[in-house]
């Protein structure tokens, strides 16, 4: 009771100390004030939740990690997710457990294929070149920023086994098609929804067509952990097989401070090792240690709350500039989406139409200079990134869509943070900006 009573004191001290110290919103200042293109949006409920893990300082995954596992797979409507250290993380043990030997003839090996978009993030890439994989870019379709399902089937060969793309800026790509495709071909596909939390498309979440889904908790996200990422799945096998990797390659499941939950630890027989070796530390696959911190995951219960409210308020932001801006389409491209897709957005991209008169870096300095953030479509045409120079990886097509997004494309926010003076003021600017040309 006494500690039940210390603890009580200290939470209500953490309430306190916010209430205090960080709820009080700094008052906009146009043209003086930072208008970021994303960041944390908290209160107390996650500072209390965070000092709790503390707490108990278990220092690893714990209660709260389990209990947000299963909120989170329930919200999206797939039976398994697996926490992990960041969404980069979540992408490379995603691809990782198809590599699995316990696959069999389905497994991927070294050489095989894997279809990706050219343009992109790097860490939906990077894990093919890290197993061993080729990747092969596909172009993007300019608007959505994603491939279309065309450009996948004709990127397919007979060395293909994977396609792994992200849904562009939580713009859902048209997974249903692809998704059709990849069964048709027998390869897997993985959904990268790390900027897509709550996008749908013909009513079902993003993340739900493929056999694998990934996400990320980054502060930029949707809602946030610190560092954080999940992989999602409805295949128990993979769920499996995601764990293994994330926890050191090791065959046993028993989670942290757990033992012998398949009731026969010492009566395994696996590869060279003796009778009765400890399951424990038996290794089926050749992982990492990539688990994530209780702390973590009791902060992303206190989001996950508030998620609702963050995709709603994001897309406002979104249809607001839609509307807004759309008097600029004759210089600016805005965002399209398509049939049947929802959009929960992570940024509004804009791409400067060829003959507009300016360029994109003229404009996103005009805007830099009046404190509004803006962001490339990330590596812009990653085939071009030096990390990849002297990589083998193959081409569908010239990409040229994806090296119009290099040069021309930038995205703003429509996070939970901007609000409605913001929002006319960043409105207020562009005007400006167009006016002069």
């Amino acid at each position: 009771m006494e500690e039940a009573e210390s603890r009580k004191e200290i939470l209500q001290k953490v309430k306190e100390y916010y209430l205090k110290h960080k709820a009080a919103q700094p008052k906009f200042e146009p043209g003086k004030s930072r208008i970021s293109y994303a960041g944390r949006i908290y209160d107390e409920e996650e500072m209390i939740n965070a000092v709790d893990a503390v707490l108990d300082f278990w220092l690893t995954s714990g209660r709260y990690c389990t209990e947000f596992e299963k909120e989170f797979a329930k919200f999206w409507g797939l039976k398994f997710c697996s926490l992990t250290n960041s969404g980069s993380s979540a992408n490379l043990l995603a691809l990782s457990c198809l590599t699995s030997k316990k696959l069999g003839e389905k497994r991927l090996k070294k050489g095989d294929k894997v279809i990706t978009a050219a343009a992109g993030f790097p860490t939906t890439v990077n894990p093919i070149f890290q197993n061993g994989l080729i990747p092969k870019f596909v172009d993007v379709e300019l608007g959505t920023y994603n491939p279309t399902p065309k450009m996948i089937e004709e990127a397919i060969d007979d060395k293909t086994k994977a396609i792994m793309i992200a849904h562009t800026l939580g713009n859902p790509f048209d997974a249903e098609k692809i998704s059709k495709i990849a069964k048709e071909h027998d390869i897997y596909l993985i959904e990268d929804c790390c900027d897509a939390v709550g996008s749908k498309l013909n009513g079902k979440n993003v993340g739900t067509f493929g056999d694998l889904a990934t996400v990320s908790f980054y502060p930029a996200h949707h809602m946030t952990m610190g560092e954080g990422g999940a992989v999602l799945t409805s295949n128990p096998q993979l769920n499996i097989l995601v764990e293994s990797f994330r926890d050191w390659g090791r065959d046993c499941w028993c989670p942290p401070g757990k033992d012998n939950t398949c009731k026969k630890r010492f009566m395994w027989k696996l590869g060279d090792l003796p009778y009765g070796y400890d399951h424990k530390y038996i290794y089926s696959n050749i992982g990492y240690n990539l688990k994530v911190l209780d702390v973590q995951g009791a902060i992303g219960l206190a989001q996950l709350k508030k998620l609702p409210e963050f995709i709603s308020k994001r897309k406002e932001n979104y249809n607001f500039f839609l509307a807004k801006l759309s008097k600029f389409s004759s210089k600016l491209l805005l965002p399209k989406t398509i049939p049947g897709a929802d959009i929960s957005p992570f940024g509004f991209p804009i791409t400067v139409k060829e003959g507009a008169g300016f360029t994109k870096n003229q404009i996103v300095e005009y805007l830099e200079s009046k404190g509004i953030a803006t962001r490339m479509l990330f590596g812009g045409n990653l085939v071009r990134q030096p990390a990849y120079s002297g990589e083998i990886f193959e081409k569908s097509g010239d990409l040229k869509n994806s090296d119009l997004v290099m040069n021309n494309t930038f995205w703003i926010g429509v996070y939970s943070g901007i609000n409605n003076e913001m929002r006319e003021y960043i409105l207020e600017c562009f005007g400006q900006f167009m006016d002069k040309f």
